[in-house]
């Protein structure tokens, strides 16, 4: 695990739902048309992982499908918008989307950002989540008695 510490986050839950291959081909599109932004080494996002400091991972988070995803949605940019403005440290397109993922400073800014965007129009729903969580791993079977 890259983090002993804890993280805490709110997913915002859009009120639609996007094709991860339409989103694909929109990133096709952007590339061939334009420079959209593309991450940088992960050294840095490591070490703020490695640290547990939400300040230092805020600036560093990025999904270079995310352009693609506000191309073909652009309703996530509002709810983006909304999520930073609720007082998240930053928010980003979680993977081909359409679900935005917002970084929050503690448990109680998590729960704060997650009442605002529910009453805000931007989403469906949300869920408040911490992180990092062990994922998935290989259990023994059960041994019978």
């Amino acid at each position: 695990m890259l983090s002993r510490n804890t993280f805490h986050w709110v997913l915002a839950f859009a009120d639609s739902g996007l094709l991860t291959s339409a989103v694909y081909n929109e990133l096709d599109r952007l590339r061939e048309v334009g420079d959209p932004p593309r991450l940088g080494e992960p050294g840095p996002v490591l070490a703020a992982l490695a640290a547990g400091d939400p300040d230092q991972l805020a600036p560093l988070l990025g999904n270079e499908m995310q352009a693609a995803a506000v191309s073909l949605d652009p309703a996530l940019a509002r709810a983006l918008r909304a999520g930073v403005e609720a007082g998240a440290l930053a928010g980003i397109v979680s993977g081909s989307g359409p679900t935005c993922a917002f970084l929050c400073t503690s448990a109680s800014s998590a729960i704060d950002v997650g009442a605002q965007l529910s009453g805000a129009g931007v989403c469906r729903t949300v869920r408040v989540a911490t992180g990092p969580v062990p994922g998935a791993r290989v259990v023994s079977a059960p041994t019978e008695v």
